[in-house]
């Protein structure tokens, strides 16, 4: 779609995809369009960037939360190496950025390059053949952290003047989320679905950036399932003996359950469906939704590059800086942190991350694609802003492109070349 995207904006078709971008979006409650901001009705582009993208980062949220419960960052231990790692990833980017572009209004996208795109990173790693779970399980942590940096990047400097009333409705209804979850043991997911509907009203008008709704409301949802899977099991087994073919009703094949059955596979499917904690099966509702349908209509509306618009000169300005710091700034910052991190602490690398595999993995650290792009967005704003978000966004397909071609080479000839040593550092950690 981003390729797409980028193709008719530099043909013929451009105007009817300006069109498109612009399409009104309504949602009219009596006088009230919920779709509407300082009462101008959205169009689509600010429609997937303002509402669409708030269940992008509830999903963002619900993996935050599970990383920080059960994952790689759920003890001081194990998060320490990751979360240093990403923020060399992220402070690297941004000096690379303001060497090129230190003035404003340019400076304004310093946060662009700082970002890592977990799903293009991760996938370009997977393509790699031999990789060890651990080299997997660190780039997760770590585009994890950097998602939690960007956002307290997002709610900190792209926030504008704070109505404080509004802030005030917006945090009482994610604390009766949290006390519903907690205390009165709501596990009904539309109850949070309407929740981070008025999050997202009250602070569209409170001036922090809608976004943040989507994180804050995913760590009010219950972790804990209502029963736990020995219960569960039990009880289905129970119920599983109590359904008999004799009972049933076959007719030119079609099955008529007698309502007893029908009765015993209504709770079997109750037992099996609170056995999943509203955290799972609200991340398991939203990723199909997520990956297939906002991500991809996302990049369609903003990877619109019109090269036309684009001379050599203006490449040596935001282009370069966002992609440099992609390129460079990323790999430099994560290979850095994570070496002064492993000196201080005294600790040895995981098994089967050598120096140069850390380093392969800081190349993928800068496909930086879907959090760039909205950072992007968010930096440049108004028309008088178009040019700059123009190139910004070729130097977020320039940075991430190559980053994940880089990173793909240097970890497949390492890999290819280098079992001698991972087997020798095993053996060392055994």
């Amino acid at each position: 779609m981003a390729v797409l995207a980028a193709i008719i904006a530099n043909t013929p078709l451009v105007d009817d995809y300006e069109k498109f971008l612009n399409l009104p979006i309504t949602l009219q409650i009596g006088a009230f369009n919920v779709f509407s901001y300082h009462g101008e009705t959205m169009n689509l582009l600010t429609f997937a960037n303002d509402v669409l993208m708030v269940l992008f980062f509830l999903n963002v949220g619900l993996e935050i939360k599970r990383e920080g419960l059960v994952g790689e960052l759920s003890t001081v231990r194990k998060a320490l190496f990751p979360v240093t790692a990403a923020v060399g990833g992220m402070i690297f980017p941004i000096l690379v950025f303001f060497a090129f572009c230190h003035t404003h209004p340019e400076s304004n996208g310093a946060a662009i390059p700082m970002a890592t795109d977990i799903a293009f990173s991760l996938a370009v790693l997977l393509l790699v053949k031999g990789v060890p779970t651990s080299l997997k399980t660190f780039l997760t942590a770590l585009a994890v952290a950097d998602d939690l940096g960007g956002i307290i990047v997002i709610a900190v400097f792209y926030t504008s003047n704070i109505n404080l009333t509004m802030l005030l409705y917006g945090i009482g209804v994610i604390i009766l989320l949290y006390l519903l979850g907690r205390y009165a043991n709501v596990r009904q997911l539309w109850v949070y679905y309407l929740g981070l509907l008025f999050v997202w009203i009250f602070f569209l008008s409170s001036g922090v950036h809608t976004t943040i709704a989507g994180v804050l409301v995913a760590l009010t949802v219950p972790s804990k399932p209502r029963y736990d899977t020995t219960t569960s099991t039990a009880h289905v087994r129970t119920l599983m003996s109590l359904l008999h073919r004799d009972d049933q009703t076959i007719s030119k094949g079609t099955i008529l359950l007698p309502e007893e059955q029908i009765n015993v596979l209504n709770s079997i499917s109750h037992y099996s469906y609170h056995s999943l904690s509203p955290m799972q099966r609200l991340e398991t509702q939203l990723t199909p939704i997520v990956n297939w349908l906002i991500l991809p209509l996302f990049a369609f509306v903003n990877a619109g590059v019109k090269l036309g618009n684009v001379s050599w000169e203006d490449l040596g300005g935001i282009t370069s800086a966002v992609a440099l710091g992609l390129i460079i700034g990323k790999p430099l910052g994560i290979f850095l942190f994570s070496k002064l991190y492993l000196w201080i602490t005294r600790t040895p690398m995981p098994v089967g991350m050598h120096n140069k595999s850390l380093l392969g993995l800081g190349l993928l650290g800068g496909f930086g694609f879907t959090v760039s792009l909205f950072i992007a967005s968010l930096s440049y704003v108004g028309p008088e802003s178009q040019l700059m978000l123009n190139e910004a966004k070729l130097g977020i397909f320039v940075g991430s492109i190559f980053s994940g071609i880089f990173g793909y080479l240097f970890l497949n000839h390492y890999f290819k070349n280098h079992h001698d040593i991972l087997e020798e550092q095993k053996a060392k950690n055994v």
